[in-house]
């Protein structure tokens, strides 16, 4: 047990807390099981160790990682009765995805002891719902996504601006326009954004950051995918090939049919293989508005997750139309729901219809429909209907 608070402190030592991701203010919340979800790189063990480095006291807030050589000989269940017993009340448990029984071990802890908090993090592909000791009733998860464009501006030393509502950017967006480009150039930082924003790693070398995204990529692809979906290894290949295609054809309008052919596989099988990219993070699912959605409905249009994969992936990432709806889609699928209307590119929370184009485009396409709007690139100031694009990074 001891060499556990030595990893803990020695970690927390090293942290930086110059900046800290909103979502930490979850862990304040009285609930005593809190997960966090997220894809690979978005800064999940960081915003932990942030939490501890900010929250020490003597020995009761404790770091763990359930990936640690430590865990193949002692469970998770007797340490957390161990940690209870030297007086700690708080345990940062991370990478539970990769401990066999972690679900049964985490209900088992939190019903044992209920002095007891326990924050963790796990896989984007983690499935609580389904995940044996019942912890739906338990546990309250949130998704961690990549930085939005707003976090990226004060995580690469600009100014700290609040979170602008969606209505709040309908209603006034030229006012909250110009609170921010009196004081930075947005047009600028929105570019950098869409190359090498999404991760904070980025910081850390910016030449070897497609690199890293890449090999994100095939750690998810070959390790995450085959264990947490059960997917036989001999399939990633098939799995591999469809994101490839989809890398160098997005915003891709599949033909299930054509596209089954192509790769070999049975058409529901491919829609399978479409939502485990998707909970892997990886890509992003558009349906159309006037159908229900299920493991068998086909997507009308397929986005990369974020803009910096079309980047790294060597795909039409220059292609300044895909990356608008791109951008888009990734800022406004973490609180909204994103559908493919009739007219129009997207509508949001089944109410609001966007147009994504350049400084140049009109309203012709959204005509006389109610509640539409463009969202527009090149413009750091709109006016009626006419909202910059980059101020929806702003959404988080």
């Amino acid at each position: 047990m001891n060499i556990l608070y030595e990893i803990s402190a020695r970690l927390q030592e090293a942290v930086k807390v110059d900046f800290i991701r909103k979502i930490i203010d979850k862990f304040d919340e009285p609930d005593r099981l809190i997960g966090i979800k997220g894809p690979r790189g978005v800064g999940k063990t960081t915003l932990l160790l942030q939490y501890l480095k900010l929250h020490q006291h003597d020995n009761k807030i404790l770091y763990i990682s359930l990936d640690d050589l430590y865990f193949t000989e002692n469970s998770f269940l007797e340490t957390a009765d161990a940690f209870i017993k030297n007086g700690g009340n708080i345990l940062l448990v991370d990478e539970v995805h990769h401990y066999e029984n972690w679900a049964k071990e985490l209900k088992n802890a939190y019903d044992r002891y209920p002095e007891l908090k326990i924050i963790f993090t796990g896989s984007s592909m983690l499935r609580i719902e389904s995940s044996r000791g019942d912890l739906s009733r338990r546990a309250v998860i949130y998704f961690m996504q990549g930085l939005s464009l707003r976090e990226y501006i004060c995580y690469t030393g600009g100014p700290e601006f609040p979170v602008f509502t969606l209505p709040q950017i309908m209603q006034d967006h030229q006012h909250l326009a110009e609170m921010v480009w009196t004081r930075i150039r947005p047009i600028q930082k929105f570019n950098e954004y869409l190359q090498h924003g999404c991760f904070p790693f980025a910081s850390e070398n910016m030449a070897t950051y497609p690199l890293r995204l890449k090999e994100i990529v095939n750690v998810i692809l070959e390790a995450d995918l085959p264990y947490m979906a059960e997917i036989d290894y001999s399939k990633i290949d098939k799995i591999k090939q469809l994101l490839y295609i989809i890398s160098r054809s997005v915003p891709f309008k599949p033909n299930i049919i054509k596209l089954a052919e192509r790769i070999g596989i049975a058409r529901n099988t491919l829609k399978n293989y479409l939502h485990y990219l998707s909970d892997a993070g990886l890509i992003h699912l558009i349906y159309s508005n006037s159908k229900g959605i299920s493991m068998l409905t086909k997507p009308e249009k397929i986005y990369m997750s974020n803009p910096n994969l079309l980047f790294a992936l060597g795909s039409s990432g220059t292609e300044k139309g895909n990356l608008r709806e791109t951008f888009f889609v990734n800022q406004l699928s973490t609180s909204h729901t994103v559908q493919y209307p009739k007219q129009g590119d997207f509508m949001i929370d089944d109410k609001y219809i966007f147009e994504i184009g350049g400084k140049n485009k009109d309203n012709s396409q959204i005509k006389d429909i109610e509640n539409a709007f463009l969202a527009l690139d090149d413009l750091e100031s709109g006016s009626l209907n006419r909202i910059p694009l980059w101020l929806f990074g702003f959404l988080y």
